[in-house]
């Protein structure tokens, strides 16, 4: 039965009414429904004597304090008076608090992984003979699990929050519907532009910027998505005209346009409809050797702006030595120093098999050679975009592999803020996210960097500079990666951080010197102050009680110019514009999710 209602109107069964805080809104029962079990998140819960790691809470020391953390209804609270009796105390005793973590790049939903996981049937175990595990769905594999198995996956890792980086208009239902089945993830998706023939042509004819923020800010309404997204601006498209390369000065066929008007527009765009996170770019010349000069000209194309450039691995390839393909990490990160606007996410890879799922159909139609197996699907999509989906093995004893894999390191250990490099694997372009807490502890042991260096091809590690970096993260720094400023650069002011005011998103980590034992397996998780997780166990009393929410971004759409959209976009699509539009009604009572607009303070730091 459905026990969810809207506004102050209560179920005649168990007298669910709806508390509502200011932009976010959490179910709790009624003082009437006197036969209802009382959840967690009505209770005053302290966890108490755990070490809290949260570096950008006000005076915070390195390494965390010894302290007790008190939430209720689903939010955390400034410690109550001296002898408040909480109504339920965790032990935190010997155990590392941080909060949820958060995935800015993960590819989660939509018809690409629908595309995905048809072509590659043969790497799952048929439903029919599949035995559910722990009540998990183990029709899956491990880089395109179900999505039941993507949320248990990522709660076991201690990640409440993830965001699917490439929603195409005409596809933000199907992206949406599928994230909403992540059950106790929070998600959101941003906006995929950049190639769709409206926004060409408006660069094209050189129409005011202000018609051009109306439009993305139109589509980003639309779609209710969090951020904007572009791939490789203009080379989408370009390769719908017979186009095989598209650098980011190379005019369009059809347009006259180049990448890097494209992306000047819409950086400034996201900065002025008051989006709080960059244009995210997947730029021109994906994993092409000496495309470090792409990269670079990309960030000058940004003309101060701020910009996000993603996995930025794939992007960091230079020409240099006998195999001419060589790393360019210390190039990029010397950029971000000399670059404030600009930050990056690495997409590392791991060794084994995956699939690389991407809007970039120019490159994965010059990948498909690559595939292994050797299967592919190519395909165009209304005006929008495309769609590339090409299985990849990434070998540990080949030159080019090996050498991305150390790439990817260099990047993390180089670029010295992790304020402004994240934590991704670009799933499952790169590899599953499942490896995050063995990339945690490359990151935090040089001494387990040496032994995995000594393990890849010989050439490729003699050509990485990987061995001479002694730097090693803190806790306090992986804090930062995946958690606040994953929270500070999307905007997400009550989240990423274990202050008063914030989601009670609170992860336990029992401590263990083997930091990747410690990170693979909190020993609990708590969303919105309900445990959900423990020890990789559902916690059952938690489903009733728990709605996830899609996040998006609240932006004003100017109604002027949107007459002359529809016209445009009939020239060229299929449908009509307006049926790209996705009501708050819609998302509740269809996809089933609730739709939350986040807010950043002005007062408040990045």
């Amino acid at each position: 039965m459905d026990h969810k209602v809207q506004g102050e109107h209560r179920t005649r069964d168990i007298g669910i009414r709806v508390y509502s805080p200011p932009n976010i809104h959490f179910w709790q029962p009624s003082p009437s429904a006197r036969h209802f079990p009382r959840l967690f998140f009505t209770m005053l819960t302290v966890l108490q004597g755990s070490r809290l790691i949260d570096p950008s809470a006000p005076g915070a020391k390195p390494g965390g304090t010894i302290a007790d953390l008190w939430w209720r209804d689903g939010y955390l609270i400034k410690a109550p008076e001296k002898g408040t009796v909480a109504d339920q105390t965790i032990d935190g005793s010997g155990c590392i608090t941080m909060a949820g973590g958060i995935d800015l790049h993960t590819h989660i939903g939509g018809g690409k992984i629908t595309l995905a996981r048809m072509l590659l049937g043969d790497q799952m175990p048929p439903w029919r003979e599949a035995t559910r595990v722990n009540g998990e769905d183990a029709a899956s594999c491990e880089f395109l699990p179900s999505a039941s198995v993507t949320a248990s996956r990522y709660l076991d890792m201690g990640y409440t929050t993830c965001f699917e980086p490439a929603v195409i208009p005409c596809n933000a239902r199907s992206a949406h519907a599928e994230m909403a089945d992540i059950r106790g993830l929070d998600t959101g998706g941003y906006c995929l532009l950049g190639n769709d023939d409206v926004l060409l042509r408006l660069i094209a004819d050189d129409e005011p910027q202000e018609v051009i923020n109306a439009y993305v800010a139109w589509m980003v309404q639309a779609t209710r998505c969090i951020a904007v997204k572009v791939v490789n601006p203009g080379g989408i498209n370009a390769f719908k005209f017979n186009e095989r390369e598209m650098d980011v000065d190379t005019q369009h066929p059809k347009y006259g346009i180049t990448p890097g008007q494209i992306i000047r527009v819409l950086c400034r765009a996201v900065s002025e409809i008051g989006l709080r996170h960059p244009l995210h770019v997947h730029c021109s010349n994906l994993g092409v050797p000496g495309n470090i000069d792409s990269t670079l000209a990309t960030i000058r194309a940004a003309d101060g702006y701020p910009i996000h450039l993603t996995h930025a691995q794939f992007h960091s390839y230079g020409t240099e030595g006998p195999y001419k393909f060589s790393s360019s990490a210390a190039k990029l990160a010397d950029a971000l120093k000399a670059n404030p606007n600009v930050t990056l996410d690495v997409g590392q890879i791991q060794f084994g098999q995956t699939v690389t799922i991407s809007a970039d159909a120019m490159h994965q139609f010059d990948n498909r050679n690559l595939a292994k197996p050797r299967k592919s699907v190519l395909l165009d999509i209304e005006c929008e975009a495309g769609c590339g989906v090409v299985p990849f093995k990434y070998a540990r004893r080949e030159f080019v592999h090996s050498l991305q894999w150390a790439i990817g390191l260099e990047l993390f250990l180089m670029v010295d803020n992790p304020s402004r490099v994240f934590l991704t694997t670009d799933h499952p372009n790169g590899g599953p996210f499942t490896a995050y807490p063995h990339l945690i502890a490359l990151l935090t042991d040089r001494s387990l960097r040496e032994t995995a260096l000594s393990e890849i091809h010989s050439d490729a590690a003699a050509a990485s500079s990987l061995a001479g970096i002694d730097r090693e993260y803190s806790l306090d720094d992986i804090a930062v990666m995946t958690r606040s400023a994953p929270a500070s650069i999307l905007g997400l002011s009550d989240r990423g951080r274990l202050q008063p005011g914030c989601v009670a998103d609170v992860v336990v980590y029992e401590e263990n010197a083997n930091i990747e034992t410690m990170f693979r397996t909190p020993r609990d998780v708590f969303k919105q102050g309900v445990r959900i997780r423990s020890r990789g166990q559902n916690v059952e009393t938690a489903t009733a009680a728990r709605r996830d929410s899609t996040l998006v971004a609240s932006v004003e759409v100017d109604p002027t110019y949107v007459p002359k959209f529809r016209d445009m976009h009939a020239r060229t699509g299929t449908f009509a514009m307006d049926r790209l539009q996705i009501s708050k009604g819609e998302m509740d009572d269809v996809i089933g999710t609730r739709l939350v607009e986040t807010t950043w303070p002005e007062n408040q730091d990045g």
